[in-house]
């Protein structure tokens, strides 16, 4: 195969990458031009979760906020890769479910020490 070949195959992916970037150009210069520009002061005010400012924005949140929230992404991340091994449960057979009880096993020693530590507390 030579290198003609390979070129000619990447064709289709490099229209669809332009054509995407155009889309989204295009997209983004039409609405700004339909779109009405008339800002006013109510309009440009800063506004969260339905409710005006009361205060400054740039309060600092404990440290056990962020701990809560990474233990969070860890855990669902590891719970996802469940998803693979439950598809292909049957092809993958006593093996498969050995070491998918270890992972299960590591993954709830992460919890338990977690914890322990006082990680998953709130107060």
């Amino acid at each position: 195969m030579d290198s003609a070949h390979i070129s000619e195959g990447y064709i289709p992916i490099v229209l669809f990458i332009v054509a995407a970037f155009a889309f989204g150009a295009i997209s983004y210069y039409a609405a700004a031009l339909i779109r009405p520009a008339r800002p006013y002061r109510a309009k440009l005010a800063p506004y969260e979760s339905g409710s005006p400012l009361f205060s400054d924005a740039r309060i600092q949140f404990p440290m056990r906020y962020y701990i809560i929230a990474m233990l969070f992404v860890i855990f669902d991340i590891e719970v996802i890769f469940m998803v693979p091994w439950a598809v292909r449960y049957q092809s993958l057979g006593l093996l498969g479910l050995i070491e998918m009880m270890v992972f299960i096993a590591i993954l709830l020693a992460g919890f338990w020490y977690a914890w322990k530590k006082g990680a998953l507390d709130w107060d």
